[in-house]
């Protein structure tokens, strides 16, 4: 469609440069056989057409569509500036669209030759002349690029993931074990023969296990661009031409639709159209951000030949799991050009995409964003020469730990059309390294695994920087988080005691992960719970600002269950004097009581009582055990 511009106005019954009639009739048969597709025989009309007035501009335009569709790059070069020579400033486009071509031939001299010719020429149409200027910079920073190459030495993923089709758009769970990916399979079932599918592979000793499909997913239409979170839970991807009534299962809005399908054990839910997300137009190549809280994904307008006008949006779950209105990114992003392929890298401050619309080596490059204080997107980084070269590279995918990349790419010595490859990512270009905290959530009586709301909290902070969700059939959590920090984490779950603990990632590679299990108790006359959010300072019972999330929680489950009456028990180690210790934990079970009471919990629900030192749950011989004793519980009374 590259020049869909330039051969629009060459319509029957149009003004041409050419008088000769035996050609002009000729060259219309030429156009209504290209637009039924029949290329060779519109190439013999427009061939005879020339042979019957060399000068005819229109014609040379046209036979410069049908090279560049036969991948003929030079010919059609040849043809456009043969065309802007006879059409003067009228086909001046032609010389832009040539320069096109010479940059994704590597041509960058010829290429700024071109733009600036074609600059001279003061063409009327100013969108395209703001192009040719981009271009006239993307020229200066590919030659640039050239002279200093970054380190980039791809490695295919192999037959496991490969195959004699094409493979892209990879998406891949935290923990790096998990790595789906769309495939364009023969199928003889649907026009055209060819087909999108959803595949999986899993690492097994290191290695990916034989790619297999995701059937509960696939049909016989294109599923496509899928996105995973952290935990590989929930598979929000796109799905085209489902309008209203088609396709039976999806219910589509526009052209292109978001949906999203949970994972239960080891099968895939119903999809479901994310309507509140979705439009009219088109909306595909989502990116679910680790933290579970924000959609990111391309929104374009329909039109013919695809979408145009393409942009990053981004959609968040707000406080009641409803959507907000999609709108576009803030910040230095986006252009008056074409954006695709965002990925929104688990550190929540990084994002990859592809774009036309900023200095490249041509075509569609990708490139790197910061996000700001503000929450805007900084200004666009070039990942380089050779990773982006004069064609188009897109559908990039970086690890949670930063070093190894993804992509899918035709080169040379693949298996077959499109095939991944990794890579490791040049140092300058990398996001912050994330680590992961995996984990099972059950009924600590019955072992049970069971789904429970988990809620992350940065204790320096008192922000809760991660909401999600463990798996009911097994009970899974996988979260992603950045490392060097304190967290808390809190498990709700209804007709439970909310379950707390609380661990550090300081000093803990990114490579690694911490591995928890949050048994929850039954809301039942005797049991009890570990408060293990709330602090205190060394002798003292005033609360620590760290402790607000954990008394927060603690409040939201008294409100809702108004029927449970609880003791909140202070309990110490055995370093000082007996009757100090039991007057010590008896203020700091007072200290949160006062608390709950300040927030509206009613004085006869609660008892307040110190223990001291004599129900140790471990020994008071070491640091770790002392720890351990010195704890607030809460217990239900009735």
């Amino acid at each position: 469609m590259v020049f869909a511009s330039i051969f629009a106005s060459a319509q029957p019954g149009q003004r041409y440069t050419s008088s000769n009639k035996k050609a002009v009739a000729i060259f219309e048969d030429a156009i209504r056989t290209y637009e039924l597709g029949l290329k060779e025989e519109a190439e013999k009309y427009v061939n005879s057409a020339l042979s019957k007035d060399p000068k005819f501009a229109e014609a040379f335009l046209l036979r410069a569509q049908i090279q560049a569709d036969f991948g003929r790059t030079e010919a059609s070069i040849d043809d456009l500036m043969e065309a802007a020579s006879i059409g003067g400033s009228k086909f001046a486009d032609a010389i832009y669209f040539a320069g096109e071509l010479q940059m994704r031939l590597g041509d960058y001299q010829k290429a700024e030759a071109s733009f600036n010719q074609f600059l001279e020429a003061s063409f009327k149409d100013e969108l395209l002349n703001k192009r040719g200027r981009l271009m006239l910079s993307s020229c200066e920073f590919a030659q640039l690029a050239l002279a200093n190459p970054v380190d980039f030495a791809p490695i295919n993923l192999g037959p496991a993931i490969n195959s004699e089709f094409s493979e892209y758009y990879p998406c891949l769970t935290a923990d790096g074990g998990t790595f789906l990916f769309t495939r364009r399979i023969a199928d003889d079932r649907v026009r055209g023969g060819e087909q999108e599918d959803f595949f999986v592979s899993v690492k097994e000793d290191n290695a990916w296990s034989a790619s297999l499909p995701v059937n509960e997913i696939n049909t016989v239409f294109n599923e496509g661009a899928p996105t995973l979170s952290a935990d590989g839970q929930l598979l929000i991807y796109t799905a085209c031409e489902a309008e209203p009534g088609n396709w039976g299962s999806y219910d589509g809005l526009g052209s292109c639709d978001l949906f999203v399908s949970r994972k239960m054990g080891d099968t895939w839910g119903k999809a479901q159209n994310i309507k509140a997300v979705n439009s009219y137009q088109w909306d595909s190549q989502p990116s679910f951000s680790a933290d579970g809280k924000s959609l990111y994904f391309i929104r374009g307008i329909k039109g013919y030949g695809g979408p145009k006008e393409k942009d990053i949006w981004f959609a968040t779950i707000q406080n009641d799991g409803s959507w907000s209105k999609p709108v576009r990114i803030p910040g230095d992003v986006n252009t008056d050009f074409e954006e695709e392929s965002v990925m929104i890298h688990p550190d929540g401050e990084t994002m990859y995409f592809s774009s036309n619309g900023h200095p490249g080596m041509g075509g569609l490059d990708i490139f790197v964003s910061k996000k700001r204080s503000d929450g805007t997107w900084g200004n666009p980084t070039n990942l380089g020469y050779p990773i982006n070269t004069g064609g188009d590279e897109n559908s990039l995918l970086v690890s949670a730990n930063g070093v190894v990349a993804y992509f899918a790419s035709d080169r040379p010595g693949g298996l077959g059309k499109l095939d991944l490859y990794k890579f490791e990512l040049p140092v300058g270009v990398r996001p912050k390294p994330v680590s992961y905290v995996s984990g099972t959530v059950f009924d600590s009586y019955t072992y049970k695994p069971l789904d429970a709301r988990l809620e992350l909290i940065d204790l320096e902070t008192g922000e809760i920087v991660i909401e999600s969700y463990s798996d009911g059939l097994n009970g899974a959590f996988l979260v992603c988080l950045p490392p060097d920090r304190d967290y808390a984490l809190n498990v709700l779950r209804a007709g439970y005691l909310f379950f707390s603990s609380n661990f550090s990632l300081k000093g803990v590679d990114a490579s690694e992960s911490v591995s928890l299990e949050a048994p929850l108790n039954k809301l039942r006359p005797g049991n009890k719970m570990v408060l293990n959010n709330i602090f205190f300072d060394t002798d003292s019972y005033a609360l620590r600002p760290e402790s607000k999330v954990e008394l927060g929680t603690l409040i939201k489950q008294l409100m809702i269950n108004k029927n449970i009456r609880v003791e909140i028990g202070g309990h110490t180690d055995n370093v000082g004097s007996e009757e100090e210790n039991r007057r010590l934990s008896e203020q700091r079970a007072q200290a949160v009581v006062s608390h709950l009471i300040e927030a509206g919990i009613e004085t006869s629900r609660l008892v307040a009582k110190g223990y001291g030192e004599t129900e140790p749950v471990a020994s008071n011989d070491s640091e770790d055990g002392r720890s351990k004793n010195r704890r607030t519980e809460m217990k239900i009374i009735e």
